[in-house]
């Protein structure tokens, strides 16, 4: 179902009613852009930590808009083993709707596939007038916040609340003095709306239209009639660029009526402002079992344009979320799956051994044909990442005794994916940990190297030729990581370099020592000055003042203890879709090697081969550690 600004409102309550009654919901984005200084593989480097990724991310990617949002319920029916699915497209974009709303800028980046430039190629009209001039608007909670405190503001002057004093709707917040020029103006307004209180016959005044100056000016005699509450009623307005403010003469009662029915449109039109970021709240608040492909960044632009500020990753969600991504990339799975796209993923779950899931569209609402391939409309991509989670999620159900076809989004089975979220082409973390401390893999056999900025990719593996396969991960301009096939090499690399004038190398526990310190040191220096800064400035006043720190030099270091895993190099994995996401040609990972992977599954086949019947005696919960992803 298509969802634009204009038929919002009449749709809201059919959108709360499918996450309602979803037993899951999944989600897709599309972006204005990835990136807005570094290039995506230097925004993607290999040997990210994932707090890093995130930072950067954060830095580079979030001026974008998440302009189109794709969500999609399934419901089960349990009685005909089959889902229900509800699809909405919304397009979204923001407008101001005051003078104090935010100035939203809109930037948008026109390379690669994912580009808006290129969406508007492919249907101008539909992407033009869909999002530029249909889009729905939204507000964040803070904005929302202000937007309310400035109706209470108004109100509350409305009804003669504080001081008789003229109070400027320009954020000045004092009494304004009456220019000399304005006085025989405001003095003849004054006596209009006297002549209006002793004239029983005239109900309302017109006053004069004012431009500039005199409308400032027309709103002071706002005070006359606050000092007779009950006899006069304002209401201001626009036409053609100039302004008019009508003063009626009503009793209480009507002034009451009136009163309600301008606060009901206040209230209208806060929703209206408030706008998609309703359906975010709703989600939020529903407890369901979120899905998304490769979602991290669906994530990161879902909280920021519409929730609140990017928190730190120990504070990113309150929910439950689970990326196909990264299911597909583990085990069972990544034996049988060799590319997990989003297109090439849907379509390898259609054939043995998994099982397609059936599911229809609703009454009332549209459905996909998966032969179309509607990528990059994020209504389709939300409906097949539904599609690939139920159809792995039912694989899962395949290994237990007795076998289930159906594995609800509420089974243990699924609960190891949680919260994790995959990372794009980083070598030894597949995941980023929303719940508990990331992996944090040794990487013995990498080094960090420091270099003139005209070396090329080339001179690297020339620098290390003597060493054999390596694998070069730019930073910057100026630096890289490199990493070697044999742990052992490493010290050789990092003596030969001690003489050398044009190029550094070192391991990368010193590399993350060294950074730490820098960062630590930066505090320290940023603490000691603003402790400065305030030892002369209460120098200067004469009293005595303990100056207490607001910076504390606590290193987040320490936050990953789990223990350290080995990681396949995996094979290149280029990929059509995937950045709408990322945008990039990826290698898969994972963090279990391919021998103990193969252990696992020939411990499993055994225990499947005890039973004479056939049938594995493994129980949902013990199926759990031949998982990839122990539970969190």
């Amino acid at each position: 179902m298509e969802i634009i600004r204009s038929n919002f409102k009449d749709n809201l309550n059919k959108v709360y009613e499918a996450i309602e009654e979803a037993d899951f919901l999944a989600i897709d984005g599309e972006f204005s852009g990835i990136s807005d200084g570094p290039s995506v593989s230097t925004l993607t480097n290999g040997f990210d930590t994932p707090e890093e990724r995130y930072q950067k991310l954060k830095k580079h990617s979030m001026d974008f808009l998440l302009f189109q949002f794709g969500l999609c319920s399934f419901k089960s029916d349990h009685t005909e083993a089959k889902y229900i699915m509800k699809s909405f497209n919304f397009y979204i974009f923001p407008k101001p709707f005051n003078r104090s709303s935010p100035d939203v800028k809109f930037v948008c980046q026109v390379s690669g596939k994912t580009g808006l430039y290129v969406l508007l190629l492919e249907n101008f009209s539909k992407w033009f007038l869909g999002n530029f001039c249909s889009g729905i608007p939204y507000l964040n909670q803070e904005e929302e916040r202000q937007l309310r405190e400035q109706y209470d503001e108004k109100r509350s002057q409305a009804n003669g609340a504080g001081t008789l004093s003229y109070i400027s709707p320009n954020a000045t917040k004092c009494p304004v003095t009456i220019p000399e020029d304005q006085k025989k103006f405001i003095e003849r307004v004054v006596e209009q709306i006297e002549d209006l209180i002793q004239n029983e016959e005239n109900k309302s005044l017109q006053l004069e239209p004012c431009t500039g100056s005199h409308w400032d000016s027309v709103l002071v005699s706002h005070i006359f009639c606050q000092a007779i509450p009950g006899i006069i009623y304002l209401r201001h307005y626009c036409f053609q660029k100039e302004r008019y403010i009508v003063i009626s003469k009503v009793d209480e009662e009507e002034r009451k009526k009136r009163e309600q029915q301008k606060q009901a449109k206040e209230q209208e039109e806060l929703s209206d402002a408030v706008g998609f970021s309703r359906v975010i709240h709703a989600i939020a608040n529903s407890g369901k079992l979120v899905v998304g492909h490769n979602m991290l960044l669906d994530v990161m632009h879902t909280i920021h344009q519409f929730y609140c500020p990017l928190p730190e990753v120990s504070g990113l969600v309150s929910l439950q979320l689970l990326d196909t991504k990264l299911m597909a990339s583990t085990q069972p799975f990544k034996e049988i799956i060799n590319n997990t796209s989003l297109a090439e993923l849907e379509k390898r779950l259609k054939k043995i051994p998994f099982n397609p899931p059936e599911v229809e569209s609703a009454e009332g609402f549209p459905s996909y044909d998966t032969a179309s391939e509607q990528l990059h409309e994020a209504g389709y991509d939300a409906y097949i990442t539904g599609l690939c989670f139920i159809s792995m999620a039912n694989y899962l159900g395949s290994f237990l005794s007795p076998p289930k076809d159906h594995v609800s989004a509420r089974s243990k089975l699924i609960e190891p994916f949680f919260n994790k979220l995959f990372l794009m082409r980083v070598m030894d973390i597949p995941y980023l940990n929303l719940e508990g401390p990331d992996l944090q893999p040794k990487r013995d056999h990498v080094l960090h190297v420091t270099f003139p900025k005209e070396w090329k990719t080339s001179d690297l593996y020339q620098l290390f030729s003597a060493f054999g396969n390596i694998l070069v991960s730019w930073i910057d301009d100026t630096s890289a990581f490199v990493s070697l096939s044999q742990p052992e090499q490493v010290q050789i690399a990092v003596n030969t370099s001690r003489y050398a004038e044009s190029y550094r190398i070192q391991t990368y526990a010193e590399y993350v020592e060294k950074k730490h310190e820098e960062k630590q040191a930066k505090r320290k220096w940023t603490e000691d000055s603003w402790k400065e800064m305030e030892r002369k400035r209460l120098k200067t006043q004469y009293t005595p003042y303990i100056p207490q720190s607001r910076f504390t030099a606590t290193s987040t270091m320490g936050k990953r203890s789990m223990s350290p895993i080995q990681e396949e190099t995996g094979s290149d994995d280029i990929e059509e879709r995937e950045i709408q996401d990322t945008e990039l040609d990826e290698t898969d990972c994972c963090a279990e090697s391919v021998p103990e992977g193969r252990k696992r599954a020939k411990k499993f086949k055994k225990v499947k081969e005890q039973d004479p019947t056939g049938k594995s005696n493994v129980s949902e919960c013990s199926f759990l550690s031949f998982l990839y992803l122990e539970p969190p």
